[in-house]
């Protein structure tokens, strides 16, 4: 019995992550089309992270959080999450009006401290 070689690393490509590109300007009729994609994404590379090209989009507008909330959405759902590739920075900013926060490449991703973890205070310190 002869087995083919399976194409590609199974260790580097278990790591590196699926790119999107989306497109020029989008509509809300768009949004399961591109949710299909990052779960079949998601489930093809096992990589756990699909990173979306938002470099195209355009103007940022209600339209366009819409879909990355949805995807984002979709992507947990899978078990993964989405990374944000060359937003804009007008898109940062209507993102964080609506209070979502996304990965972006190049960025170290920050977390809150642990609850219940309290900087201790030595008598002495002077007040900040």
């Amino acid at each position: 019995m002869i087995s083919r070689p399976v194409p590609g690393l199974p260790h580097v490509d278990a790591v590196t992550p699926a790119v999107l590109v989306l497109p020029g300007p989008v509509s809300r009729g768009e949004a399961p089309r591109f949710c299909d994609e990052v779960r079949a994404l998601l489930e093809s590379t096992r990589a756990g992270v699909v990173v979306c090209d938002v470099g195209g989009l355009g103007p940022p507008g209600l339209a366009v959080v819409d879909l990355l909330a949805r995807l984002e959405l979709t992507a947990r759902r899978a078990g993964g999450r989405i990374r944000l590739r060359d937003p804009d920075p007008a898109l940062h900013a209507l993102l964080d009006l609506v209070g979502l926060r996304f990965e972006t490449e190049g960025q170290v991703e920050q977390r809150e401290p642990p609850l219940g973890v309290e900087e201790a205070v030595e008598p002495g310190d002077a007040a900040v």
